[in-house]
């Protein structure tokens, strides 16, 4: 017998041979079983994901010998025929050199005959979207009421192609593309059989490069076994198909989340002269960090497409960045891919993109800008992105206030120098030492405070209660502080240490303390409130107070409640009735003093003016262009305040 290749040999002949399309098979599985058959199907998918093998399987289950039936026979004759294309009752028929009028007419005289041998007559249309329109308008009447005994199977990779009406009178079957793990276990099956020694990675290598389908996978397999013999390492794929190793592409994010420019430009350099193809390593660039990004929400959804070695990679990496800046390294480099596709030095472009790619990442967005206000400190960086660090702020002022003490006992060896480090600032020790101490200061030491060297020799017993204040058991008092009280210790620490989020903070109300989770609402007007306390940075410096407070960890929940009431007055006038008020009463009191001590009676009518003056203030605003315009596109009411 002559030689068959993979694709042929190891195409599937049964129901359980068809890998990655569960949803296709269930579905004509029970159709069989229930006797619920349709008399058109369209098979749509990729190339080379199973749609004439699945044609195939389901028409040789129709006309088995005791079809329809599940379990069937792939040796019986009536199913080799089916199966090697040579049977008179299942013509398979290619839609793209048969898409004639002409075909489509002698295609319905044939209808009308009965199956010689099968049940059923079965006209398998590979490629229907190719048929002309008129050739389609031509099969409209006959599929949609054909004989009891034809059936209508049609494959295609390009679904909106196909009219409506022709697709309206099919049931359509979406095949997927194949996982990637499935494709490299089936391949190294198939060198297991055909006893070839199949590297795993040289098997992700061939199934990612097939890109979800399985008749390329073994194509390429079959290539590789006559260029390799039997044995194929991952080297060999790189070598022949001219792919970019995971590795490289991971090596590549890798500097641009370093930003290692020169790095990154290096790495370029020798894929180009290794002679890859750049658009290629750009497109699983891009499709590497669009994985981190689904990594950052899901770090399980993208492991089975990936290695072991390459998912722990990928979870690293996605943790080394925010999502904004993910999000503007993956725009920058969609630009770069749209532009390399005309180009015709593709390597200069891409050096571009990767520099554009770094400079993108290290970019200080409007949001980085707002959380640093907020925080009170500098710009945050990518790497800093543990929020436990914020809770801990707090600890270290206690063990400062505790550990002055130490600092007294510490030099016992020179009892005389002691004193002499405390009054002046501690950096002074450093600068002079023992020399210094002897010559000048011991006598006016001895003379002021002579108690403390009385003193000296007592820091021995003292290290047994350093363990104590160490330990700082003030932390440990604040548990003391009850629900009720708890949320507005909260808003008053937080006004003390970060105000720009205390008008965001007092629009919520606790709902439930249980569990270590703090639950707090939010009107549901106040839905920016919600979202801006939402934040890792603000979210993590809530729950660091919340510790502090009650002496456990806390997390916050933050929610919209339809049941709270929004409060009085929107922020704009919050802001505008409570900051304009009090500024003229207070520069408005030191020029009644002089009144009242001339005239004591009049002092207390020149008091009294105090309401016009509010009045005049709120014409003031009033006639404001800015309020003017806030006024009129908001609909406001101002209101002055007593």
């Amino acid at each position: 017998m002559s030689y068959q290749v993979f694709a042929r040999k190891y195409r599937p002949k049964t129901f359980a041979d068809v890998l990655g399309q569960e949803h296709v098979v269930r579905t004509l599985r029970n159709a069989i079983a229930q006797n619920r058959l349709a008399h058109a199907y369209l098979f749509v998918g990729p190339r080379g994901t199973g749609k004439t093998s699945t044609a195939r399987i389901f028409a040789m289950a129709l006309n088995c010998p005791n079809g329809p039936s599940i379990e069937f026979d792939y040796n019986d004759p009536i199913c080799k025929e089916i199966a090697e294309g040579n049977s008179l009752d299942v013509l398979e028929i290619d839609g793209a050199s048969n898409n004639g009028v002409d075909q489509v007419r002698d295609l319905r005289e044939s209808v009308k005959y009965a199956p010689s041998k099968c049940r059923y007559k079965i006209y398998y249309i590979d490629e229907v979207h190719m048929l002309s329109t008129a050739a389609f308008n031509a099969l409209l009447k006959t599929l949609e009421e054909p004989p009891p005994h034809v059936k209508f199977i049609f494959a295609t990779t390009e679904a909106n192609k196909i009219l409506p009406t022709i697709i309206s009178r099919c049931q359509r079957f979406d095949l997927r593309r194949i996982p990637l793990t499935i494709i490299a276990n089936h391949l190294l099956h198939i060198a297991k059989i055909e006893g070839v020694d199949l590297d795993e990675k040289a098997a992700f290598a061939i199934g990612k490069g097939a890109d979800g389908g399985m008749r390329d996978a073994q194509s390429m397999l079959d290539q590789l076994v006559a260029f390799c013999g039997n044995k194929i390492r991952e080297e060999d794929v790189l070598e022949i198909f001219g792919f970019t190793s995971v590795q490289t592409v991971s090596e590549m994010a890798y500097r641009i989340l370093e930003s290692s420019t020169v790095g990154a430009l290096q790495l370029v350099h020798e894929t180009s002269e290794a002679g890859k193809d750049l658009g290629k390593l750009l497109t699983d660039l891009i499709q590497h960090f669009r994985t981190l990004l689904v990594s950052q929400a899901d770090p399980k959804a993208g492991a089975e497409d990936l290695e072991p070695d390459i998912a722990a990679q990928v979870i690293e990496q996605s943790q080394m960045a925010s999502t904004e800046q993910l999000l503007r390294v993956v725009d920058g480099l969609a630009e770069v891919d749209a532009r390399m596709r005309w180009a015709t030095n593709k390597r200069l472009h891409f050096e571009l993109g990767v520099i554009q790619a770094v400079q993108n990442y290290n970019e200080v967005s409007l949001s980085d800008v707002i959380e640093a206000l907020d925080g009170g400190g500098t710009l945050p960086k990518p790497a800093a992105r543990a929020p436990s660090t914020t809770a801990r702020v707090p600890r270290p002022a206690t063990v400062e206030h505790v550990s002055l003490p130490a600092v007294e006992a510490a030099p016992v060896d020179a009892p005389a120098v002691m004193p002499v480090v405390r009054e002046p600032a501690p950096i002074e020790p450093s600068q002079a030492p023992a020399p210094v101490a002897v010559s000048r200061p011991v006598l006016p030491v001895e003379e002021v405070r002579p108690a403390p060297k009385v003193e000296a020799p007592s820091p021995k017993p003292e290290p047994k209660p350093e363990p104590e204040l160490i330990l700082a058991p003030e932390v440990e008092a604040a548990p003391a502080i009850s629900e009720e009280a708890f949320w507005p210790a909260l808003l008053e620490i937080v006004q003390e240490r970060r105000g720009l989020i205390y008008s965001w903070v007092q629009l919520g109300t606790v709902l439930s303390i249980a569990r270590g989770t703090v639950k707090v609402g939010f009107p549901t007007t106040e839905a920016h409130a919600k979202d801006s306390l939402n934040r890792d940075n603000q979210r993590s410096f809530l729950e660091g107070i919340a510790t502090e407070l009650l002496g456990s960890p806390i997390r916050f929940e933050f929610s919209l409640d339809p049941s709270l009431k929004p409060p009085a007055v929107t922020e704009l006038h919050f802001d505008l009735g409570d900051s304009s008020p009090p500024v003229k009463p207070v520069k408005e009191a030191p020029a009644a003093a002089p009144v009242a001590k001339a005239t004591p009676e009049p002092a207390a009518k020149s008091e009294e003016p105090a309401p016009p003056t509010s009045a005049e203030i709120s014409e003031e605003f009033q006639n404001d262009p800015l309020i003017k315009s806030a006024v009129e596109k908001f609909k406001l009411k101002l209101a002055a305040r007593a």
